[in-house]
Order: C-alpha cells, then structure tokens, then sequence
C-alpha cells in the first residue's frame, strides 16, 4: 500500500467522523470534487471500492490510530 498523503488522511479522518463529501469539502476550504478525488485515491490505495471498505480497511491498517 502506497502512503496516504496529508489531505488524503484529514479526509479519511472526517469520513470516519460520519461527515459527508460536501461537509468535509466545507471544513478544508475546497470542493466537494477535490474531496471526491481523495477519496477515490484513498480507495484505491487501499484496495476497496466503498466508504464502510475504505474505513474497515484503514483501521485494519492501524491509519485511524494516530488520526
């Protein structure tokens, strides 16, 4: 598995919080589509293909831990 990069993380932090791409987008200051982009790397560097994927895996991985 590649590394997640710091936005990736802050946004698989807020999504493990329950917030939604807008409200995540919202509290970085960007685009809903840029959070869109993290989260389908996110996806893909964790080798899954939904959020409750995505987050199983990634507290699997120990990368919710430290967030």
């Amino acid at each position: 598995m590649e590394n997640l990069t710091r936005r990736e993380s802050e946004v698989l932090r807020l999504a493990s919080e329950g917030y939604s791409a807008q409200q995540i987008a919202d509290m970085l200051f960007c685009s809903r589509r840029t959070v869109e982009f993290h989260i389908a790397n996110l996806y893909c560097k964790l080798n899954v293909s939904n959020r409750v994927q995505a987050l199983r895996r990634a507290s699997s991985l120990g990368l919710l831990a430290g967030l």
